[in-house]
């Protein structure tokens, strides 16, 4: 299976800082793993082009991406207390929410249905109007709305997998019944959003769906979550195109953060939603970089979620593409509380009580939960 990967030498001129954990060697660790990868005679570079305006203008306030845009050619502008801009920051954004959108461009062009883009500055943080958490413009949401807007995409899938919640894009699909928004993520953690109990509002209620779990959590309870949770949500949901927020902080030698994920993991997570994507979106599936800061970690993770993808893997089922009709959502049962709990308590009694109050909450709106 060929796959399509998104690279451009702009990402490595962006800088937040001089000793800041978001670095332009992220990359190169990610380069170097995949010299040495012996499925590299299947991944096909795809080039990246720059957002317009008015693409971004989808996801972002039209003075904020001004405010962005007069950063160009200064010596260095601090956006909020941990995000800064170097003199071609502005470019290597524009070119990251692009790469976005040319991943997605890739696997609708009938040459591939995987693709991995590698953008920086990554961008799961940044709000309408508001850079933050590393991030300036919104690459995963740009690259959803521009899925809908060029390929009459109803229905996607944005599955958040960072260690910290990914708070931009919920707040962009918040009232959006079209995008549905999973997040696994530690809490208490920055940004401090994603919790349960944020579901969404007006049509979109029930299209956010939020694990907010306690640290120290390992593979197999992540295993857990995506077979009593995501995986049930998502096959009733049944997206026309899956998108992958894929950090790799949860790592257990993360600095930022506190889970214990190996690699592994991240292989498994890939073969799970391949499965899905292969059931119900024509195979697409999408993966665009966000967090990670141990550097052999990232590179590690990277190489082994492209080698997943570079697999022959399940074919695509007799899924209906773009512009199906939209799924029926559940009924609000009129005893949300009896939602059956978790069944299996995982490696520790908080990953439980997560998801035993996420099905409560979640099967208001998803019978799969019920």
């Amino acid at each position: 299976m060929q796959v399509a990967i998104v690279r451009d030498a702009l990402y490595t001129r962006h800088s937040n800082g001089d000793g800041h954990p978001e670095r332009p060697e992220r990359l190169q660790a990610i380069d170097a793993a995949l010299q040495a990868a012996p499925f590299g005679n299947r991944l096909r570079d795809v080039a990246a082009r720059d957002a317009t305006a008015e693409e971004l203008a989808r996801v972002h306030d039209a003075a904020y991406i001004e405010r962005i845009a007069e950063t160009d050619g200064r010596s260095f502008s601090m956006l909020d207390a941990d995000t800064g801009a170097a003199p071609e920051s502005y470019r290597a954004a524009l070119r990251a929410a692009g790469g976005a959108m040319s991943a997605v461009d890739s696997v609708f062009s009938g040459e591939t249905t995987r693709a991995f883009a590698l953008p920086r500055p990554p961008g799961h943080h940044a709000e309408a109007n508001r850079a933050m958490g590393f991030c300036l413009f919104n690459n995963i949401a740009v690259a959803a709305k521009h899925a809908q807007a060029a390929y009459g995409v109803h229905r996607v899938a944005i599955i958040d997998w960072d260690v910290h919640h990914g708070n931009g894009t919920q707040w962009s699909f918040y009232e959006d019944p079209s995008v549905l928004y999973i997040s696994l993520h530690q809490y208490p953690l920055f940004p401090g959003t994603g919790l349960v109990r944020q579901t969404g509002s007006g049509a979109g209620e029930g299209t956010t769906v939020n694990l907010p779990l306690p640290r120290r959590q390992r593979d197999e309870d992540y295993e857990i979550a995506f077979e009593e949770v995501l995986l049930p949500v998502l096959g009733e949901f049944a997206p026309e195109l899956v998108l992958v927020s894929a950090g790799f902080d949860a790592h257990r030698d993360d600095p930022l953060a506190g889970m214990e994920l190996s690699v592994e993991s991240y292989r498994r997570m890939t073969r799970l939603l391949m499965r899905l994507a292969a059931l119900h979106a024509h195979g697409r599936l999408v993966h665009v970089l966000e967090g990670g800061y141990h550097l052999e970690a990232l590179g590690e993770g990277v190489s082994a979620v492209l080698e997943e993808l570079s697999a022959d893997g399940p074919a695509p089922g007799p899924a209906a593409g773009p512009g199906g009709a939209q799924p029926q959502r559940a009924a609000q049962p009129e005893h949300p509380a009896s939602a059956a709990p978790s069944t299996r308590r995982g490696s520790n009694e908080g990953l439980y009580e997560v998801l035993s109050a996420g099905k409560r909450v979640f099967s208001k709106y998803w019978a799969s939960l019920s």
